[in-house]
């Protein structure tokens, strides 16, 4: 880990513009492991990095606005590309205030912080998370990033998360994997976090670059996804890091490709059909996948009109589907053929059964649902209107196309 140069004065730096004594937003993870922050149930959906705190959109448009009118709950701030210097707390500081104003939380990412190896780093870690802990737009603390391909000692990032749930108790920290790894050997860092997750990024030339797995398809989301609840041994919450941008599509030699509406999509849902309780985007700050007008805005606004908000729209908190994924999973049981390679989730919010599925592997076919309420006698395609689907005697039976996602919304009587 790398420190700045004088502990004396970082932790300085840290204490000497804290904010002034202010009610934090309590964040308290349910046994369900929906995150509730203030009393507010929050399906995180942010990115990683986003906008500037005193960004435009392309129309002139407060670009935290933007992403709060769409429906998004989060961004992932903090350091980035750089320690922690005084540039980095006053953007810092504008992002909560700027987050505060629009109703969304930041999970400030600690950095050379995230593990603590000696003394000087415990009192640096200290005066950070001290500086900004009260801040009532702060929900959680993303902890160390991709710590065992990095080769970080297990000790190192225990004792950087001990010693922040000391200093703020109130705040969860967010431990995100690489693709890499088993199960066994990214478990040793559960101790170390309240929440897990990885970052997949399938969309590429050659696909599937990403990871190590003989799968090279999109549905990479869901096989993670599926990992990381093994590795939490459903004690902790998943959020999924997806993709816009990456280092294997950007990189001089690598050919510039990101994902389509279709497939950004999918992966999105694929991932919460699959058990993410939260979901970041990232890559919408990296230049070289941006275009001029876009690079002078800081933000690729360009992949956000053609492809993220209209997804951000259909999950977001102004969507009719969000209640539904701060819900619990629905006792409902239904039953799909194994072989037509749907994957599925029923939940249940405002009286009604919401039913997410995703079609991974195998041809375009009609699939047959049973175990749906007998007494519904229609479903509604959501996303889809007017469309709608008979359903008889709790039986739905509707068409597939490889990737394709439906989500239906039953009413319960």
């Amino acid at each position: 880990m790398t420190h700045l140069s004088c502990a004396g004065r970082v932790v300085a730096l840290f204490a000497g513009a804290a904010l002034a004594a202010a009610a934090p937003a309590q964040s308290l993870i349910d046994d369900q492991m929906v995150l509730h922050i203030g009393g507010r149930t929050v399906f995180p959906i942010g990115f990683t990095m986003p906008p500037p705190p005193g960004g435009k959109t392309p129309s002139g448009r407060n670009a935290i606005e933007e992403l709060a009118s769409a429906g998004a709950t989060f961004m992932r701030t903090g350091a980035m590309g750089g320690p922690w210097d005084m540039a980095t707390i006053e953007r810092e500081q504008q992002w909560l205030d700027a987050a505060q104003r629009h109703g969304l939380y930041c999970m400030p990412y600690l950095r050379e912080h995230s593990v603590v190896r000696d003394d000087a780093g415990e009192r640096e870690l200290r005066s950070l998370v001290e500086r900004f802990k009260n801040h009532p737009a702060l929900g959680a603390w993303k902890g160390d990033d991709e710590p065992e391909w990095a080769n970080r000692p297990v000790d190192w990032v225990e004792r950087a998360y001990r010693i922040i749930k000391e200093v703020d108790p109130e705040r969860p920290v967010v431990l995100i994997h690489a693709p890499r790894g088993t199960v066994e050997s990214l478990r040793k860092y559960n101790s170390a976090a309240d929440i897990i997750g990885t970052d997949i990024y399938p969309i590429g030339y050659p696909p599937g670059n990403h990871s190590l797995r003989t799968n090279k398809t999109m549905t990479l989301v869901g096989d993670y996804a599926r990992t990381m609840r093994e590795v939490s041994d459903g004690k902790k919450p998943v959020w999924m890091v997806l993709q816009i941008a990456w280092s294997g599509v950007i990189k001089p030699g690598k050919t510039l490709r990101m994902p389509t509406f279709f497939e950004e999509r999918f992966m999105t849902y694929q991932a919460i059909i699959n058990g993410a309780r939260g979901l970041l985007y990232f890559g919408g700050s990296i230049p070289a996948a941006m275009n001029q007008r876009d690079k002078a805005l800081g933000w690729n606004w360009t992949f956000w009109d053609r492809v993220l908000r209209p997804v951000i729209e259909e999950i977001g908190s102004h969507s009719p589907l969000y209640p539904a994924l701060v819900a619990p999973d629905s006792p409902v049981r239904v039953i799909v053929d194994k072989r037509s390679g749907v994957e599925w989730l029923a939940r249940e919010a405002g009286g009604d059964l919401f039913l997410l599925a995703c079609k991974a592997t195998g041809p375009t076919e009609q699939v047959r649902f049973s175990g749906l309420p007998a007494s519904s006698a229609e479903a509604e395609v959501l996303y889809e209107e007017p469309r709608k689907v008979q359903v008889k005697d709790g039986v739905l039976t509707d068409w597939f196309a490889p990737y394709e996602v439906h989500v239906y919304r039953l009413k319960k009587q």
